[in-house]
């Protein structure tokens, strides 16, 4: 089995994976984001089941490999058809293909040529929304292919490398990351529902929940892109979080906070935020990174979220960098 993960976070999630498997877990390093699971391991299944509840949350990308190749010697597209095919239990309508290297390029040439055999063997190529993901890693030493069904693999994306446009509109690179938790995790963000931003400035999380049909508060002493706060569903509160709860006399559907502070100032701030918060809201915080030891500071931080909050999801997404996404909900 290959996991993906942030290239400074491959020892993390290591020692993630034999915390909750056994020491016994025999793994090696494909490349600098890749590592594989040679023997003693979970199966894919259990080991998605760890990553999606949040029990290991630096890998990112779950694939079970078919077979590797040095470049030279991968087999002719239609024996690569065969190869995917013989995997599965039935001849699939659809599967979806995708591609990645760790250099320069996007591997997409292998994309063209499954595209091109599975075609001619009836079945229908996309690069993502399908049951079953054919995976590819390319790099100057192997060509890797892998087989998963997407409920098990954590991303939809290749190597969980997730890809979303930029724009005018955007007003900062941390949209991004919420965008990215909000696909991930499939969020359900009903329309007309309040929201609240903590640590809002410039107003990249307030723009996204917007577009999701969020009446929204923005909490932060400093100021918001106008394009914002032209918005008549944005309200501006130029204070700081405590004072913001000392006087606040709404119920909110879902908080948000992506302040720059350490993962366990970061929780007291989302438990100050439950007695606002209606029955079954929404919390999506980022817990910095950094430190000698990230794993256990983030997990400290899951653990003081968890005294009033449902912990979901917690995952080193894409864009988090050195940071990770928690996801819970508020009983």
């Amino acid at each position: 089995m290959l996991f993906s993960v942030a290239t400074d976070s491959y020892d993390l999630a290591v020692r993630e994976i034999r915390g909750e498997f056994g020491g016994g877990v025999r793994i090696e390093r494909v490349s600098a984001d890749l590592g594989r699971i040679v023997s003693g391991g979970p199966s894919v299944e259990e080991l998605a089941s760890a990553c999606d509840s949040g029990r290991i949350i630096f890998v990112r990308h779950l694939t079970v490999e078919l077979a590797s190749f040095k470049p030279g010697d991968v087999p002719e597209p239609h024996e690569l058809a065969d190869l995917v095919l013989e995997a599965l239990p039935r001849h699939p309508q659809a599967l979806a293909v995708q591609t990645w290297t760790d250099g320069p390029g996007s591997g997409g040439s292998y994309y063209h040529r499954l595209d091109e055999a599975l075609g001619a063997r009836g079945v229908t190529v996309s690069r993502a929304g399908q049951d079953v993901v054919v995976s590819c890693f390319v790099s100057a030493k192997t060509v890797i292919f892998g087989l998963n069904r997407l409920e098990y693999s954590l991303s939809d994306w290749p190597g969980g490398r997730m890809r979303l446009a930029r724009s005018d509109e955007r007003v900062s690179r941390s949209e991004f990351k919420l965008e990215e938790a909000i696909q991930t995790f499939g969020l359900d963000l009903p329309p007309g529902g309040k929201g609240l931003d903590l640590g809002a400035s410039p107003g990249g999380w307030t723009r996204i929940l917007r577009q999701h049909g969020q009446e929204m508060w923005s909490v932060d002493p400093g100021e918001l892109d106008p394009r914002v706060t032209a918005d008549r569903k944005v309200h501006h509160v130029a204070t700081t979080a405590g004072e913001f709860f000392r006087q606040n006399r709404i119920y909110f559907d879902i908080v948000v906070n992506d302040m720059r502070m350490d993962q366990v100032l970061s929780a007291r701030v989302m438990l100050d935020a439950v007695p606002h918060l209606s029955r079954g809201a929404l919390a999506v915080v980022t817990l910095k990174g950094g430190g000698k030891n990230p794993l256990d500071a983030a997990r400290r931080g899951i653990e003081l979220l968890s005294k009033q909050y449902d912990v979901l999801h917690a995952r080193q997404l894409h864009h988090n960098r050195r940071e990770i996404t928690v996801i819970a909900e508020c009983p």
